[in-house]
């Protein structure tokens, strides 16, 4: 398991956890990050990220894709 902070840019991994405050899971669920879910790394500038979960492509911060291992 890792962090989605180190996954490469065009990689894929499935999320295994998601770590945080009951309140920042809510959020990251709402948005699609789910256990188990698929996961792509579009891009990623000053560590900020673009994914792409469940068809659609999201923008989070370094801080929050660090709470999501895959």
């Amino acid at each position: 398991m890792m962090p989605l902070t180190l996954a490469s840019v065009g990689e894929t991994g499935t999320i295994k956890h998601i770590g945080g405050s009951p309140d920042v899971k809510k959020h990251l669920e709402n948005l699609g990050f789910v256990a188990g879910g698929d996961v792509t790394v579009v891009s990623m500038i000053g560590g900020n990220l673009i994914v792409i979960v469940k068809e659609s492509r999201i923008a989070i911060s370094k801080e929050m894709a660090q709470k999501i291992m895959i």
